[in-house]
């Protein structure tokens, strides 16, 4: 008898791509479901952590999710003589697309910044709006004025990852801040990370949360993380048109955006526009290890749109 797969490692395979050496989740559709899903995950993030959405996208159709240079393990940009700039994260999306999925439509369902890469990719590629059937934004955004931090906040978010991104600042943040002992130490008293942790039931709770920052934090490339942020801080995807409706999933309770004005600047990019909420306590949970978990995360009018005929 086969084993059961139980775990984002039965369903990662390596991922080379441009040069660049990662991995890739891909789980086979289920009986009767023909849709071709692409998942594009967010900022500070691994295949691992969003195995649990995974486990739901799959009940309605194939599911693939690929690394993004410079996170999850994946080689960064920088290793291959190039930046980490939207433009080049568009292009790497499309050149994945190409390999993995060729001539079959597909959905899209992009993840905080990953739909921002997802909407520049189909702003640089118009072509790729007839392969797409359903474009998803979870918890996404397109201009800097969406972000609700304070001027303080901003200003700090700005100048620390505008000295890190370079060296030898980088390795600095990498091998000082960035280890271990420090992180479990002081990263749970940020004010990033306060959001996080409210989450944690009791104190295993809290070194689980833990282990997954500390190890989320090692192993995304420091100055592709720094780069990406300016990109977040300074972003404007609002100059050019997508010929496509775009259902978008916010959080009631983010602390990250403005729902508001995130979805005025989505009805300027894309044809039309469509909204589910959830409730998340925040932008989204830092760990979402199974099933149960990431349910919430697909609100039940998304749930049925995924169960239309692609």
């Amino acid at each position: 008898m086969a084993k059961d797969k139980t775990s984002p490692a039965d369903y990662i395979v390596p991922l080379n791509i441009n040069g660049m050496e990662g991995r890739m989740l891909s789980m086979p559709a289920p009986k009767n479901r023909k849709r071709e899903i692409l998942f594009i995950y967010g900022h500070h993030s691994s295949l691992e952590r969003w195995w649990g959405v995974m486990q739901v996208l799959n009940r309605y159709g194939a599911i693939t999710m690929p690394d993004l240079p410079g996170f999850g393990g994946m080689d960064s940009f920088y290793s291959i003589g190039k930046k980490p700039t939207l433009d080049n994260l568009a292009d790497y999306l499309a050149a994945f697309i190409k390999l993995r999925y060729n001539r079959k439509k597909i959905t899209i369902v992009g993840m905080s910044f990953g739909f921002v890469i997802a909407t520049r990719m189909l702003q640089m590629y118009p072509e790729q709006t007839n392969k797409v059937t359903t474009l998803v934004s979870l918890v996404g955004f397109s201009h800097h004025d969406d972000l609700t931090f304070s001027k303080t906040r901003f200003l700090q978010y700005n100048l620390l990852s505008k000295t890190f991104k370079h060296r030898p600042f980088n390795y600095f943040f990498r091998y000082v801040c960035l280890n271990s002992h420090v992180l479990r130490a002081v990263y749970a008293r940020t004010n990033n990370a306060k959001h996080k942790f409210a989450q944690a039931e009791d104190e295993a709770d809290f070194k689980r949360l833990m282990d997954v920052e500390v190890g989320l934090w090692q192993s995304n490339d420091v100055r592709t993380y720094m780069y990406t942020t300016q990109i977040m801080l300074k972003l404007d995807n609002c100059g050019v048109r997508v010929d496509l409706p775009v259902w978008h999933v916010r959080s009631v309770s983010d602390h990250f955006f403005d729902n508001y004005l995130v979805e005025q600047h989505l009805r300027i990019i894309f044809k039309d526009f469509h909204s589910a909420e959830i409730d998340l306590g925040a932008h989204a949970p830092s760990v979402i290890a199974d099933e149960a978990t990431a349910a919430p995360l697909i609100p039940p009018k998304i749930r049925r749109l995924l169960l239309r005929k692609s």
